[in-house]
């Protein structure tokens, strides 16, 4: 017979908020645009796709963000998933003030996105709808072309950390 326990609970305050989503595990993704003054991006883990038919894919903003306003003005950004090895590189995307282009190798999207090298695969996407979503923007994209181009292990975000996944 299975026995019933009440959790234990503490007020749902931001830190402990915080911490109960880090148990959660994802995967990490560059979000990347060339806007008018030259190329922005920022490191996201807020990343889900949303529809095959039509294919669409959802990301999470932060109001704050530095980055988010050239990548919503261009309206158009590319999505590359990341592999163990760019644990550094998703770092440096995370930084406020960060020099994220320079000294590293690119490939470049048809659209003209910037994609790391040795990403596992990336997609164009033009933003179809933005919609409020407490201290972010919930963004709904239509992914316009793509491809895969690694086969290393994804990055891991659990715990506050990035981790390689274990076979």
């Amino acid at each position: 017979m299975l026995e019933q326990t009440a959790p234990v609970s503490a007020p749902l305050d931001q830190r402990s908020f915080r911490d109960i989503l880090g148990r959660f595990a994802t995967g990490v993704v560059l979000v990347t645009a060339n806007a008018a003054h030259g190329p922005v991006g920022m490191a996201v883990n807020s990343f889900t796709s949303v529809s095959l038919e039509p294919p669409l894919v959802a990301l999470c903003a932060g109001r704050s963000s530095t980055t988010w306003p050239g990548v919503r003005a261009a309206g158009r950004f590319a999505v590359s998933i990341l592999g163990e090895g760019h644990a550094e590189l998703c770092r440096l995307f995370s930084e406020r003030g960060a020099e994220r282009f320079s000294g590293r190798e690119w490939a470049y999207t048809p659209a003209g996105h910037p994609v790391p090298a040795g990403a596992l695969g990336w997609l164009d996407c033009e933003i179809s709808v933005i919609h409020p979503a407490g201290d972010h923007e919930l963004v709904v994209a239509s992914a316009t072309e793509g491809a895969m181009s690694g086969a290393a292990a994804p990055l891991v975000f659990h715990a506050g950390r990035f981790r390689g996944l274990a076979a």
